[in-house]
């Protein structure tokens, strides 16, 4: 099959020089997403121990690469051919069937969530195996993903079968497998590995992708907020004012994301020399991005519900730390769009641990404050440094 009829290949979306806009039936699996990242937050805010945040990374990782791999397979792939289209309804029954147990995956549930899965990465993965010819460019790189997520499914299996710190070293084993291995072009004996460079992607298409699971995590602070709120029978100040705090907590981590970087990140990746190792670093950094934005959730849910609560150990790494990874996400994320460290995002994790020793003296209310302050002065400089960098970048076309 010569380069020109692989590229034809029916199921492949058709490419011709322009934005490949997200469909609907993409925005329609994310839908799920939207009450696996409920779950997962809800999950946190009831188990705030040590134990309770290594498995929640580790669902969230699970959660995460499901919905990446399937990013990766509908950026290639046209959703609106029905066999692809049909993938992705067909997905959705076990990605439900995940979310749904995610409470109870370190529980009774450990074998559906393992199986359900099992089933999205190893399905989807065969299903692409199955439908490309071997001499399709991309069939290889197929193959050695499928070799991948087979191996990781043996420990997700396995995993289900056993309890305690024995489940979480195997799952985490099996997270490792699909996380690491494409860093290495999903490399096995006989089947050699993948470079960036074969993979062709449609990078405005990828980048909007993340931005839309941003979207997801964000609104699940709101929600949070909301949900936090309705159930308050008194809706004294404290109350109001927590709900005013996670509010512009929730705002100024969006316009960190969305004022400033989110266009510039399209033209990177659409015009990076090496659009596939672009947009996988992308994925690594958004899963870091959006496990922040979801510990801020938990954050805000303790701030709404226990405004004048004390603060403890939990509650103080919880509401400094959420902040925190997001601002180092969000630095990493702007290295890569614009090649230069935001001096803004290194001093508020700076003024972020500063707060730790004060949290101690207080209440959950006053740090939350504090730490919606800190955003908010992040997102200040940003804005100062944005408007600058555009009035150049204006100055520069009208001298040339």
């Amino acid at each position: 099959m010569s380069a020109e009829q692989s590229a034809h290949h029916p199921l492949l979306r058709h490419r011709d020089g322009h934005h490949a806009r997200v469909t609907f039936e993409e925005l329609l699996f994310d839908l799920v997403y939207v009450f696996a990242v409920t779950q997962l937050s809800h999950g946190l805010l009831h188990h705030l121990t040590l134990a309770g945040v290594m498995e929640t990374l580790i669902l969230w990782f699970a959660v995460w690469l499901g919905w990446q791999y399937t990013c990766w397979v509908t950026n290639w792939f046209n959703p609106e051919t029905p066999r692809v289209r049909g993938l992705i309804f067909a997905l959705m029954f076990p990605a439900l069937l995940m979310a749904a147990s995610i409470p109870e995956a370190f529980g009774e549930r450990g074998l559906v969530f393992a199986l359900a899965y099992v089933a999205i990465q190893v399905g989807r993965t065969a299903f692409i195996v199955l439908h490309l010819p071997g001499e399709h460019a991309l069939a290889p790189n197929f193959k050695r993903m499928l070799g991948w997520v087979a191996i990781a499914a043996a420990f997700w299996l396995a995993g289900a079968f056993m309890e305690g710190p024995w489940r979480i070293g195997l799952w985490l084993i099996a997270v490792l497998c699909e996380y690491v291995s494409p860093m290495f072009g999903f490399a096995l004996p006989g089947l050699g590995r993948s470079r960036t460079s074969d993979w062709t992607i449609e990078g405005a298409h990828l980048a909007e992708r993340c931005q839309l699971f941003v979207i997801v995590a964000l609104g699940e602070t709101l929600l949070a907020s909301g949900a936090v709120l309705a159930e308050t029978e008194h809706w004294d100040i404290p109350v109001l004012v927590g709900l005013l705090v996670t509010l512009l907590g929730t705002l100024a981590m969006w316009w960190l994301y969305f004022g400033t970087a989110s266009k510039d990140a399209i033209h990177c990746v659409t015009h990076s020399k090496d659009p596939g190792r672009t947009g996988a670093y992308f994925h690594y950094i958004h899963a870091v991005l959006v496990a922040g934005i979801i510990a801020t959730a938990v954050g805000n849910d303790l701030v709404m519900a226990h405004p004048d609560k004390h603060m403890n150990t939990a509650y103080v790494v919880t509401l400094l730390l959420g902040p925190m990874i997001f601002l180092f996400a969000s630095l990493l994320y702007k290295r890569e769009v614009y090649q230069v460290v935001a001096k803004s995002h290194l001093a508020g994790i700076v003024l972020l641990l500063a707060l730790a020793p004060i949290a101690f003296l207080t209440d959950l209310l006053m740090v939350g404050t504090l730490t919606t302050m800190v955003l908010l002065i992040v997102s200040f400089v940003e804005w100062r440094v944005v408007r600058r960098f555009r009035a150049k970048q204006a100055n520069a076309v009208v001298e040339h």
